[in-house]
């Protein structure tokens, strides 16, 4: 389960502020200890001891809002610490702060702090270890200063590489996120395609007609007008509602489905195509990306029946069992004449409709005649991103 953001957030503040109190405990314990032979013990003031302790600990309670401050006073607190013979750890405070340095800080500004922290650390190790209160021999003292050099710096470097690696992750995001806007573009310009030569095609086969009758029955003309005009303005709302997408300005409309099949139909009808529609859904369980697909399917093969073979006599029948709907459009070609097989786009289209949710496509021409698509969608099919 995700967290959301601001509960993630008091998660870790609680959980820093809980390691600042314990470092800062620590450190008063540390100003508690007796001196032995190897490291001497404080012998300044109790509330010398508690500042320190306090300047040390506390920062990393609030490294994440103020990463540099933090840093530089627990830096400045462990200094003093090493300089009064406190110090009895490498300075995690300090590697903790740096951690949060980098992961959130540019680095042309953790860099520099890095530096710093780097040199004033080894100062003030060797300062206190070997010449405030020479515990150590000098080169014991450099030994001290690696380790604390490399908790320093390993804190920096586990913060850079975690920052490094959000930001691929990021870049991959924006990536995904721009390349889902393509494909939702082209997503639309397919839509666009079928609705324009779906629409086109019923214009013009009955522009066709209102011309060649308009002077010997203009009865007949005027109902292919009246189709006209019905085709266009249905078109124009369709088109109107994919571009609003495309500005996101429109509201968005539920896409077409299973639902809308017999207004396909009657749009092929009064193209001059008999079609027999037969729809047999149990139930309303296709998803919308599936009803949509078999929409499309549907539509563009009445569009290549109105525009290759018209008039003519069409079958659709669109059925589905717990696993799979099957569509399938036959039609008996040309009356007269040999078939003009559809072409183009189209059938592209509808393979890719097909395919995108793990479906078979199949169209070609018919032995008795005419020309048969025929579409297998799987319903537990996920959809693919091509």
């Amino acid at each position: 389960m995700r967290v959301p953001r601001r509960l993630h957030d008091v998660h870790l503040l609680t959980l820093d502020l809980a390691t600042a109190l314990l470092i800062a405990v620590v450190y008063v314990g540390f100003t508690r200890m007796s001196g032995d032979g190897v490291q001497p013990g404080y012998s300044g003031p109790a509330w010398a001891g508690l500042l320190v302790a306090a300047a040390v600990g506390l920062p990393v309670a609030v490294r994440r809002p103020w990463p540099v401050p933090a840093a530089v006073t627990a830096l400045a607190g462990s200094s003093a610490a090493a300089f009064l013979d406190i110090t009895r750890e490498p300075w995690i405070a300090v590697g903790l702060t740096l951690y949060v340095v980098a992961l959130t800080v540019p680095p042309r500004r953790s860099v520099p702090v890095l530096a710093v922290s780097l040199t004033l650390a080894a100062g003030a190790v060797l300062t206190g270890e070997a010449v405030v209160t020479p515990a150590e021999t000098w080169s014991g003292a450099v030994g001290v200063a690696a380790m604390v050099w490399l908790v320093l710096g390993g804190g920096w470097a586990a913060g850079f590489a975690v920052r490094t690696r959000r930001a691929r992750e990021a870049d991959r995001a924006a990536h995904r996120a721009e390349r889902a806007l393509v494909e939702e573009r082209l997503r639309i310009a397919r839509e666009l395609h079928d609705i324009v030569s779906h629409s086109l095609s019923l214009i013009v086969v009955k522009a066709g007609v209102a011309g060649h009758v308009a002077r010997r029955r203009p009865e007949e003309a005027e109902d292919a007008l009246r189709v006209i005009e019905q085709t266009g303005r249905a078109a124009m709302t369709e088109m109107r509602r994919a571009l609003g997408v495309l500005r996101a300005e429109a509201p968005l409309a539920p896409a077409p489905g299973v639902d809308a099949l017999p207004l396909l139909a009657d749009q092929a009808r009064r193209a001059g195509v008999t079609v027999d529609l037969t729809v047999r859904i149990p139930d309303e369980s296709l998803s919308a990306g599936i009803s949509l697909a078999v929409h499309r399917i549907v539509q563009e093969s009445l569009t290549n029946t109105v525009k290759h073979a018209a008039p003519t006599h069409c079958r659709v029948t669109v059925e589905a069992d717990p696993r799979t709907v099957r569509i399938d459009v036959t039609d008996d070609g040309v009356r007269g004449g040999g078939l003009m097989p559809p072409g183009g786009h189209g059938l592209i289209g509808m393979r890719e409709r097909a395919t995108m949710y793990g479906g078979t496509f199949s169209a070609g021409p018919r032995p008795e005649g005419g020309f048969a698509v025929s579409a297998r969608l799987p319903l537990d099919g996920t959809r693919r991103n091509e």
